[in-house]
């Protein structure tokens, strides 16, 4: 395959909630597995790329972020779904501890993690989306050439007062993946 759909994962997949780390604090938006569903069907790629700065300011490790990343496997599993692969920044330029408190290409804005995802992948940037809750999400997708997408949940209905016209907004994960679809057919 040649084409993904590039998820930010906290406001967007799961309700936000400050520094989502453990199972029990982890909530799904209402359609987002049916929406993940959809992409698999679809033959998309489903990748999730999210910031964790969490880490860098020690408030978990990066095993707790894997931890919930097998838990959203299992939970996506009881609607037929998968994500194909997790990319995440454990970095921080101003808070952090130890080499996670650095500058580095893969927080977002930067594009670091949907490039990584493209080489790995295969992928050609230019047929990817980057669905997102906020303007770093939008900014990362268009710095890798990808069609960036922006949703209200989350952070999204603060953000997306600041959103340039062209950058398409929608209600949820659900109402833009299944514009992707219908741009797909």
């Amino acid at each position: 395959m040649d084409r993904a759909v590039f998820l930010d994962r906290d406001g967007t997949i799961n309700v936000e909630r400050s520094y989502v780390h453990l199972p029990e604090e982890f909530e799904f938006i209402p359609g987002a597995p049916e929406a993940i569903k959809l992409l698999n069907d679809a033959n998309y790629n489903v990748i999730v790329v999210s910031n964790q700065s969490g880490i860098a300011r020690g408030y978990y490790d990066e095993a707790a972020v894997a931890r919930l990343h097998r838990y959203l496997d299992d939970e996506l599993a009881r609607f037929c779904a998968k994500v194909d692969a997790y990319y995440y920044c454990p970095h921080h330029p101003d808070y952090g501890i130890g080499d996670y408190k650095r500058s580095c290409d893969c927080r977002k804005p930067m594009d670091g993690m949907l490039r990584r995802g493209a080489q790995e992948f295969s992928l050609d940037l230019s047929l990817c989306y980057m669905i997102g809750d906020r303007l770093v999400d939008v900014e990362a997708a268009l710095r890798a050439g990808c069609r960036p997408m922006m949703v209200r949940t989350g952070y999204g209905n603060i953000e997306s007062t600041r959103l340039p016209p062209e950058i398409p907004l929608f209600n949820d994960l659900f109402e833009a993946v299944r514009e992707i679809i219908n741009i797909q057919f």
